[in-house]
């Protein structure tokens, strides 16, 4: 289920930006959700993890790519906050003397879309009132059932490079003029605001696919671990077991031996 929602979710998530990238290519709309600083001194690095252990190294990969972010980068930036989703992160962090400006714990057991809209507004006015120049999210991407790839993934500013007709537009001259209504700044507006809700959904939707997939690896390899130890002691066990009765039974035999 979990992976059925994510392979949905990817395209319509992309395709809702290429729409946006599109507006503002051909009226060279700006916003300020999409203006690039001049230069990175404030950051707020979101990480996003499980509220549950028994998922082999899913925790942890995010965890340590995180810290050495903070390593390499807390002497070079004016500012370096933490906002944790996820109670292993919390914990991780909170052992290493480290806060958060903001922390969300007892996850549903299935992200819900008010979850992330709730989310995605507070990093936006976090954004907005010039707090922070960017904002990084840190998450597992969801790859298949027994592979996930650690991401740190900019969620603001929001970077419109690619269009629909990046390559359409070299190669057959189309014409990129059109005509909106509302106005593009309206569209680019409400757009702009839905799209990074659906992003940070998406985030949350590859966590929840990958933790699955990392639970259901480690539980498997648990279970056959178990196995493989259960027959060495079983093994050790007889052997033990045929030692004592052959003792035994040389025992009997030379005290009878001796009774003659």
């Amino acid at each position: 289920k979990a992976q059925n929602q994510i392979v949905n979710m990817r395209p319509y998530a992309n395709t809702l930006l290429k729409v946006i990238s599109d507006v503002a290519a051909t009226n060279r709309v700006s916003h300020p959700l999409m203006a690039m600083p001049a230069e990175t001194k404030r950051v707020l690095l979101v990480v996003l993890t499980s509220d549950r252990g028994l998922c082999g190294a899913f925790n942890t990969n995010i965890n340590k790519f995180a810290e050495t972010y903070f390593k390499e980068n807390a002497n070079k930036l004016e500012q370096l906050d933490f906002f944790f989703v996820g109670k292993r992160g919390l914990d991780y962090f909170a052992r290493r003397g480290i806060k958060p400006v903001e922390s969300i714990t007892k996850l549903d057991k299935d992200v819900s879309y008010e979850l992330a809209t709730k989310v995605a507004n507070k990093l936006m006015e976090e954004f907005l009132s010039g707090k922070y120049d960017e904002i990084r999210l840190v998450y597992n991407e969801f790859k298949s059932a027994i592979s996930q790839r650690v991401v740190s993934e900019t969620l603001l500013p929001i970077d419109l490079e690619k269009t629909t007709f990046s390559n359409t537009e070299a190669h057959a001259g189309f014409s990129v003029d059109m005509i909106y209504e509302p106005t593009p700044e309206l569209i680019i507006d409400q757009l702009l605001v839905k799209a990074f809700g659906v992003q940070v959904y998406r985030c949350m939707c590859e966590s929840v696919a990958s933790e699955h997939g990392a639970r259901m690896s480690a539980m498997e390899n648990a279970t056959n671990n178990a196995k493989e130890m259960i027959s060495k002691l079983t093994l050790t066990y007889n052997k033990l077991r045929q030692e004592k009765i052959t003792t035994e039974l040389t025992e009997i035999v030379s005290g009878a031996e001796s009774l003659k």
